[in-house]
C-alpha cells in the first residue's frame, strides 16, 4: 500500500520550524543578554537536547544557588517582627518624644458638638451696687478696689449736708421730747387723788394728745428711713437725743458666709454725693455662667441635652500648659429668642467657682485679697453631648498617627513597637474613636502618645535603608 504524503509533509515542516528556532536561539543567545536565555533553552529541549547550564544548576545545593534569597531573608527579623512595620527605640529616644504606654479598653463614647462660650456673671446675683443713702460728702473710704469684704463690713463714711434730712432729725427729736412731757403730765394728774380733784376729762384730753404725738413721731421715723437711715441709726438718734452728723455705709448683711470683692470704686474722699449715687460695686463670683452661642441647626441638640440633663464639658485653653477640662456641668437654661442679626441662640451653663488665692496682709484689720479660678470674660469651648456610642475603643489623639487615608497605632511587642492599621470612626481635638473590629483587643498595650513621631521615624527608616534587591539579577 502507498504511504500517504500528508504525514510526511507535516514531519518535514515541523523539523524545518524547529531547526529555524534553534538557529535563531543560538544566534540571539550569542549576542543578547540573559533575558533571551529561556527561549534558547526551550528550543534546545524541543529538539530533545539538554541546555548547557542545566547540570550546573542541578549540581548546586538547594538554598545556596539563590543569592537574593539570603539577602531577602536577612531583611526580616526571625523573631516574628516585620521590619517594615516595627521600631526599636532607645530609652533616650522614648524620653525625648515623651512616649507613654497604656492598655486598650472598651468604653462608651459621647459624640459631642463644640460650641464657643464666654464666662459671664449671673445677672441679678453676682453684682451688688452700693449707693449713697443720703446727700453729703465722703469723708472716709474703708476698703480699696479689689479687696475682699465680708457682710456688714464698713465701707464708707458720709457727712450729712442735706438740709431736709437735718430738719427731719430735728423734728423727730422735738416730737420725742413732747411725747415725754405729755406722758409725765398724765402720770402726775393720775397720781393727785380721787376723781373730783382733777377732772377725768382733763386726763382723757392729755391721753388723746399723747396718741397724736406718737403718731407724728412714727411718721417722722418713717421719713428718716426713707431718707436712707437704717433702723439702728434712727434708734441711736432717739437714745442719744443727738442729731447724726455722719453715717457709715456698710456691705449688705448675709445669712450665709459669702466672699464679696470690691469690683469697682466709684467715689473719692471729699467727693460730694447725692442720695442714690453709686458708691461702689461688689461682686460675688462663687457661681458664674458660661454663655454658649449656637447656630440654628444645632438648636435641637441643645434643647434635647437640656431636657435630658446631659452633662456638659467645658474646655479652658491655656498657653502656659495643657488645656483644662471642667466635667459634668449642667445647662441652666436656654434662651427663648434667636438673635435676628447673627441667627444664633444663647444658652447658659452653670459654672461653680473656687478660690485659688486667699491672702491677708500682716496685722489686725489688714486687707484681704482673693483670686477666683474662673473670671468673667474668659473664652471657653463647650462640648454638648448629642449621641452615645457603646463598646468603642477611645484613645487620645496622640495615640493615632494619620498618613493620608490610613490611620495607625503602635502596639507594644516586647522592646519593640509594631505598627497596626486601624479604622477611625470619629476624631476630634481631644480623642479618637477606634472601631472594635479586631485590629485591637482590650488589654493590648499601645503607645498613648507620640504616634505621629513614631510614624515619621518608621517612614524615614524605610526610605533610608538600602534596597536588598539592588545589584542582583535572576
Amino acid at each position: 500500500m502507498a504511504t500517504s504524503p500528508t504525514p510526511t509533509f507535516l514531519v518535514r515542516l515541523l523539523s524545518l520550524v524547529a531547526l529555524g528556532l534553534l538557529t535563531l536561539a543560538v544566534i540571539v543567545g550569542a549576542t543578547s543578554g540573559p533575558g533571551f536565555q529561556p527561549l534558547r533553552d526551550r528550543a534546545i529541549r524541543i529538539l530533545g537536547g539538554r541546555p548547557a547550564d542545566a547540570g550546573a544548576a542541578e549540581a548546586t545545593p538547594q538554598g545556596a544557588s539563590h543569592v537574593h534569597g539570603d539577602a531577602h531573608g536577612d531583611d526580616h527579623d526571625h523573631d516574628g517582627h516585620d521590619e517594615e512595620n516595627s521600631l526599636s527605640l532607645s530609652d533616650q529616644a522614648r524620653r525625648s518624644i515623651g512616649l507613654r504606654e497604656g492598655d486598650v479598653a472598651l468604653s462608651t463614647f459621647d459624640l459631642t458638638i463644640s460650641v464657643p462660650g464666654i464666662v459671664v456673671e449671673r445677672r441679678g446675683r453676682s453684682k451688688l451696687t452700693i449707693i449713697a443713702p443720703i446727700t453729703g460728702s465722703v469723708t472716709q473710704i474703708f476698703a480699696t478696689e479689689g479687696e475682699a469684704v465680708t457682710p456688714d463690713q464698713p465701707l464708707f463714711e458720709i457727712r450729712l449736708t442735706h438740709e431736709e434730712l437735718v430738719q427731719a432729725q430735728a423734728n423727730l427729736l422735738k416730737t420725742t421730747e413732747e411725747v415725754d412731757v405729755v406722758r409725765q403730765e398724765i402720770t402726775r394728774l393720775e397720781g393727785i387723788g380721787p376723781e373730783g380733784i382733777v377732772a377725768f376729762k382733763t386726763i382723757l384730753e392729755r391721753k388723746y394728745e399723747l396718741q397724736k404725738l406718737e403718731a407724728v413721731r412714727t411718721a417722722e421715723r418713717q421719713a428718716l428711713l426713707l431718707h436712707g437711715l437704717s433702723e439702728s441709726q434712727v434708734d441711736e438718734i432717739l437714745v442719744k437725743r443727738t442729731l447724726l452728723g455722719k453715717i457709715v455705709v456698710r456691705a449688705p448683711a448675709a445669712t450665709a458666709e459669702i466672699t464679696l470683692i470690691l469690683q469697682e470704686l466709684a467715689v473719692e474722699r471729699g467727693q460730694h454725693v447725692a442720695a442714690g449715687d453709686t458708691l461702689a460695686i461688689l461682686a460675688d463670683h462663687a457661681s458664674l455662667l458660661v454663655e454658649g452661642e449656637t447656630f440654628e441647626q444645632d438648636i435641637p441638640h441643645i434643647t434635647r441635652a437640656a431636657a435630658d440633663d446631659r452633662p456638659v464639658t467645658a474646655i479652658l485653653e491655656s498657653k502656659e500648659g495643657p488645656e483644662q477640662r471642667i466635667e459634668r456641668l449642667e445647662i441652666d437654661y436656654v434662651a427663648n429668642r434667636i438673635d435676628p442679626e447673627s441667627r444664633t441662640l444663647n444658652f447658659y451653663v452653670r459654672l461653680p467657682n473656687e478660690i485659688v488665692r486667699d491672702k491677708r496682709g500682716d496685722g489686725a484689720g489688714s486687707a484681704r485679697s482673693v483670686e477666683w479660678r474662673y473670671k468673667p470674660g474668659q473664652r471657653i469651648q463647650l462640648r454638648v453631648p448629642v449621641e452615645s456610642w457603646a463598646e468603642r475603643i477611645v484613645l487620645p489623639t496622640g495615640a493615632v498617627a494619620q498618613e493620608g487615608v490610613e490611620n495607625y497605632v503602635f502596639r507594644v511587642n516586647g522592646d519593640r513597637l509594631d505598627r497596626q492599621a486601624v479604622h477611625v470612626e470619629h476624631r476630634d481635638p481631644q480623642s479618637v474613636v477606634i472601631a472594635n473590629d479586631g485590629a485591637l483587643f482590650p488589654g493590648d498595650t499601645i503607645a498613648m502618645t507620640a504616634a505621629q513621631q513614631l510614624q515619621l521615624a518608621l517612614k524615614n527608616k524605610s526610605g533610608g535603608a538600602l534596597d536588598p534587591h539592588a545589584g542582583h539579577t535572576h
